[in-house]
């Protein structure tokens, strides 16, 4: 159950306290963009099976590759892809969680 809510409490609470603490000016938006990273999970499609609630998604999938976390890192350093550098950056977050989880069960 803490895997559950550490998982998706990162996944889909931290990008909207984010947005309403740092973002105060573009609330809407930055909210809207730190919780569409959700959507790198389309790579799961390319997995068999879909979904392996003991597999850890980093560097397995290619969204969740080093490479692709190099990128994210990239995107967040420069000021007009810095937004969504940070929401790839907290999905990759929240998933490193779960693996961090499942290596403990």
């Amino acid at each position: 159950m803490l895997r559950f809510i550490l998982h998706y409490g990162i996944h889909f609470i931290v990008p909207i306290l984010i947005g309403v603490f740092f973002y105060k000016n573009n609330k809407t938006f930055a909210i809207i963009v730190l919780l569409s990273a959700i959507v790198i999970d389309i790579d799961h499609l390319l997995a068999n099976p879909i979904f392996d609630p003991n597999r850890c998604s980093i560097n397995f999938h290619p969204l969740h590759s080093y490479w692709a976390i190099v990128l994210y890192l990239v995107m967040f350093l420069y000021k007009k892809t810095r937004i969504f550098g940070l929401a790839l950056l907290i999905h990759i977050l929240a998933d490193l969680a779960d693996c961090y989880m499942i290596n403990l069960n």
